[in-house]
């Protein structure tokens, strides 16, 4: 009977049609570079609703990169939204930040359309898209701007997200990659003990990008020491900054299924 169950719920899966709507304009914001950039793909089980909702900022250092919908998330009962926003040089790092907190303000009102379940949100993305999640959810301002408290993302889950202020912004600032600053534009800056759970992620601190593990650690021994009992950090041993990405995507499950399941059993 049990081998039975399985077969069934494994056919159920596989029977589930998803749809991906492409392009859809986020902003109001309205010049050229704007209309061009800011645009979010969505990934969602057609006749779902309530579902958990994941919402992608893409790598490339703030400088390069594209919307994209991550193979490990399809077919996983999620909406999936992939965003782009605009990138540096062409516009400051404020800017930058800016509209990914339009877009996951626009998700928070519009992910109902599509099946998805706004109180199971969670931020993610890698490398230059961890950046961008950490600094929505440690500084509250950048969401406050578009009407939504940064609390109401279930959890942020960073995949190598930088904690110090970003290299490539330090570069427009005229300082070496090498050299690091904490300032506004670094997530350090903004710790704070009443924001939702934090899930740092990163590679093998031997072998990941700069010092990306040893920031992680810093900002997560800092949020337990204000209070944020929240805070879990994760080391992938023996995987770099870009290999780190796949792996990564067992242990965001692990915690977001932790937390729907204790959403569950309180209100039973």
């Amino acid at each position: 009977m049990m081998l039975l169950c399985t077969l069934l719920l494994v056919l159920g899966a596989e029977a589930q049609e998803y749809k991906t709507v492409t392009d859809i304009s986020y902003t109001k914001k309205n010049d050229s570079y704007a209309v061009e950039r800011l645009k979010l793909d969505i990934y969602y089980p057609v006749g779902k609703k309530d579902c958990p909702v994941m919402v992608w900022f893409h790598g490339g250092g703030l400088e390069a990169g594209q919307k994209e919908i991550p193979a490990k998330l399809k077919g996983r009962g999620y909406v999936v939204v992939g965003v782009n926003y605009r990138l540096l040089p062409k516009v400051t790092v404020d800017k930058t930040i800016d509209d990914a907190a339009e877009a996951v303000a626009w998700v928070y009102r519009h992910i109902g359309e599509y099946g998805g379940d706004k109180r199971q949100m969670v931020v993610t993305g890698h490398s230059a898209g961890g950046y961008l999640g950490m600094m929505l959810c440690l500084n509250k301002e950048w969401l406050a701007r578009y009407d939504m408290d940064a609390d109401s993302v279930m959890m942020y889950v960073p995949f190598s997200g930088q904690a110090i202020t970003h290299y490539n912004v330090r570069k427009m600032q005229g300082i070496d990659p090498l050299q690091p600053t904490i300032d506004e534009y670094a997530p350090l800056y903004w710790v704070r003990k009443d924001c939702p759970p934090l899930i740092l992620i990163c590679g093998d601190r031997e072998l990941e990008l700069y010092g990306r593990y040893d920031e992680n650690q810093y900002l997560a021994r800092m949020m337990k020491l204000v209070g944020h009992n929240d805070t879990y950090l994760y080391e992938i041993d023996g995987h770099d900054h870009g290999s780190m990405v796949e792996p990564s995507f067992h242990i965001l499950e692990r915690h977001l299924k932790s937390m729907i399941g204790a959403r569950t059993s309180r209100k039973e």
